[in-house]
């Protein structure tokens, strides 16, 4: 018999048997649907067929899944010896505005310019 307790993330818990063997059980029940899939598509300005949403909405779950398996890493005390490994930064010579500019679609004031988002 199985022993089901809450895990953190939304739809996840863990299945504990007699034997103390643990399985993860998945999102199955709150996974992505595609509608979801839609929704997110629109505002990413990308247009979908019925297939592809169907197939994303299935791999929008497994990498649900997969961050959800990260809240069964246990957690580790820092180390305090640690320090900063990351090097200072460095002025090095770059491309002028006008340079970087050369090859946008739109610019204004010397900045790139996208579309509105909202």
């Amino acid at each position: 018999m199985a022993n089901r307790s809450p895990c953190r993330g939304q739809g996840t818990r863990i299945e504990t048997f007699t034997a103390g063997t643990m399985f993860r059980v998945g999102m199955s029940d709150d996974r992505v649907d595609t509608e979801t899939v839609e929704r997110i598509a629109t505002l990413a300005r990308v247009g979908l067929d019925e297939d592809e949403r169907e197939r994303f909405a299935g791999q929008f779950g497994d990498i649900l899944d997969a961050f959800e398996a990260l809240d069964e890493v246990p957690e580790v005390d820092r180390d305090p010896n640690l320090t900063n490994v990351m090097r200072p930064d460095e002025v090095a010579e770059s491309l002028n505005p006008e340079d970087a500019l050369a090859n946008a679609d739109d610019a204004e004031d010397g900045r790139f310019k996208g579309p509105r988002v909202s």
